[in-house]
């Protein structure tokens, strides 16, 4: 059983901003990254994927937005401006020491990509290192519901979220044993919610609402009553 309410994410209008890659074309560099993904390839983002700078990144709750982006007004550019469409695994951080316009293009107010270089070179000749795009937030499509992995002990629940449509991304969540009422857990960090609560022995249910349109999905009995950490529980139940 579940409950939706609030509407479908809508794509956002073209903006302009920059882009740059980082890592190889393997994306090696790209794996673990400061939203919590771990091994993007086998959890399902595979080389599509970007860090974002402070001014995207918003602490985190950006972490599973879904952007597309191609390159504008370079010679860098390919032939027809393909469009890339990545999703956000990591954070860029400001270089202070670095000029803004002169490599430190993460640096707040900066609106930039950092993208997984297999990304980049769908739409420019990397050897151009930067170049000027647009983009656009758009809906993440997924195959299959919401994921859950359980980390934590038998006084601490938390939970990595993967695998979100919709908006991508995760604004606040709750959990509730099937002896407890719901239970509002804490954003720890990226794609983690925590909960200090004694759940061991109980079913877990989770509440969920997205941070761009506040879209909220109840999963009911995501996780047996011998759930266990280092495991992941699914629901086939996803934000649209």
């Amino acid at each position: 059983m579940a409950a939706r309410s609030s509407a479908r994410f809508q794509p956002s209008q073209w903006s302009r901003a920059h882009a740059t890659f980082y890592g190889d074309e393997s994306a090696s560099a790209t794996m673990g990254g400061a939203c919590g993904y771990g091994n993007l390839f086998s959890n399902g983002y595979g080389t599509d994927t970007v860090a974002l700078s402070t001014t995207l990144f918003k602490n985190g709750y950006s972490c599973g937005a879904c952007y597309q982006i191609r390159c504008t007004a370079s010679t860098a550019c390919y032939a027809g401006s393909p469009i890339a469409t990545v999703t956000a695994t990591n954070f860029c951080p400001p270089n202070w020491a670095q000029d803004s316009n002169n490599g430190g293009w993460c640096n707040p107010p900066r609106t930039h990509f950092d993208m997984a270089k297999p990304a980049f070179m769908k739409i420019a000749n990397w050897k151009a290192g930067i170049v000027p795009i647009m983009y656009r937030r758009v809906p993440c499509i997924k195959r299959g519901g919401l994921r859950f992995y359980f980390q934590g002990n038998g006084y601490w629940l938390l939970v990595y979220v993967m695998n979100v449509g919709g908006g991508g991304d995760i604004g606040s969540m709750w959990v509730k044993g099937s002896q407890t009422n719901w239970i509002s857990m804490s954003h720890n960090w990226g794609i983690s919610y925590q909960a200090f609560a004694t759940l061991r022995g109980q079913s877990l249910s989770f509440k969920l609402t997205s941070y761009t349109t506040r879209q909220t999905i109840i999963a009911l009995n995501v996780a047996p009553s011998n759930w266990n950490t280092g495991l992941t529980y699914g629901t086939n139940l996803n934000f649209s």
